[in-house]
C-alpha cells in the first residue's frame, strides 16, 4: 500500500479529501455506517439521493438526529443497530458507504468483530467504500515530548473507561485494514495519511470525558488520585501547546475501496 502524507485539520479535512477521491461521481444512495455529529454534518451537505446513519447507541442517535434536523428529508433516516446483527440492513445497497472511524469504536459494541467489519458491509456497498480511521498511537512509548503527552492521555482515557467496566475503542494501522479490506472482497484504490495535531480541544475532550467515569468507581481514593492525575496531563498539555501550538503525533488515514 503506498500511502501520501499530508498535514491537516481533523474531521473538514478529512472530508474534504473524500470529496476530491470522489471526482466528481454522484454520491446516490449514501450509508453512514457508524455515524457522529461531524459525518453527519457533512453528508447533509451533499447532492445525495437520500442517506441511512446508523448508530450503535440509542443517545448518540439522539444527537445526530438534533445535529441534522434542519437540512433532514423525509427520505433520510437514523437507525440504532450493531453491525454484528446479520438482519441489520439486510438486502439493502449503497452507491456510497462511509466508515468514519468506525473501526475503532466498533469494538465498544461488537468485541472481537473488527476482523470481519468490512466483509458484514461488502453486500451493502455498491460503488465505494471510504475508510476514516486513526494508526494506534498508545501503543509503545513515544520518543518525544509531544508524543508522549499524547500516549499518555490516550492511556489515561482508557484506564477510566475500564476502571468504569466500559470498552474503550481499539484503533488499528492503516496496512491493517488495507490487508483486510482486500481479504474481504475490495479493490483499495486510493490511501492517505494525515499528520495529527491535537490542540485543546482534544485534550479536554479526553480527560473531561472521564468524570462520569470515575464517579462510577466504588474506592473515592482511587478516584480522586485518577482526577488529579487527569488534572495534572491537562496543565502539562495546555502548556506545551501554548508553547508550541499543538500536540504533534501520529496519523489519521483514509483508504478509497471498490469491490473488487
Amino acid at each position: 500500500m503506498t500511502t501520501q502524507i499530508a498535514t491537516h485539520r481533523r474531521s473538514s479535512t478529512l472530508f474534504d479529501e473524500v470529496e476530491k477521491l470522489q471526482d466528481g461521481k454522484p454520491w446516490g444512495r449514501f450509508l453512514d455506517a457508524g455515524t457522529g455529529t461531524n459525518s453527519i454534518g457533512w453528508i447533509g451537505g451533499l447532492a445525495t439521493d437520500n442517506w441511512t446513519a446508523v448508530s450503535g447507541a440509542e443517545a448518540h442517535a439522539i444527537q445526530v438526529r438534533d445535529a441534522i434536523a434542519d437540512v433532514r428529508r423525509p427520505q433520510d433516516r437514523i437507525i440504532v443497530g450493531n453491525w454484528a446483527d446479520p438482519a441489520l440492513l439486510a438486502g439493502e445497497s449503497y452507491d456510497t458507504v462511509l466508515a468514519d472511524y468506525l473501526l475503532g469504536a466498533i469494538d465498544g459494541f461488537a468485541p472481537y468483530f473488527q476482523h470481519r467489519l468490512f466483509a458484514r458491509l461488502r453486500p451493502l456497498v455498491g460503488r465505494r467504500l471510504y475508510v476514516v480511521g486513526l494508526d494506534p498511537y498508545i501503543t509503545a512509548r513515544p520518543d518525544t515530548p509531544a508524543g508522549r503527552l499524547v500516549w499518555e492521555i490516550g492511556r489515561f482515557r482508557d484506564a477510566c473507561l475500564l476502571l468504569a467496566g466500559e470498552q474503550p475503542y481499539r484503533e488499528y494501522p492503516a496496512q491493517w485494514a488495507a490487508d483486510h479490506l482486500e481479504a474481504s472482497g475490495y479493490r483499495v484504490i486510493a490511501a492517505k495519511r494525515f499528520a495529527n495535531r491535537y490542540k485543546q480541544r482534544f485534550v479536554n475532550s479526553q480527560i473531561d470525558m472521564c468524570a462520569t467515569r470515575l464517579a462510577k468507581i466504588a474506592d473515592p481514593v482511587l478516584a480522586a488520585s485518577l482526577a488529579a492525575r487527569g488534572e495534572a496531563l491537562r496543565a502539562e498539555a495546555m502548556a506545551y501547546i501554548e508553547r508550541e501550538g499543538s500536540l504533534r503525533h501520529g496519523f489519521d488515514y483514509i483508504l478509497a475501496a471498490e469491490p473488487a
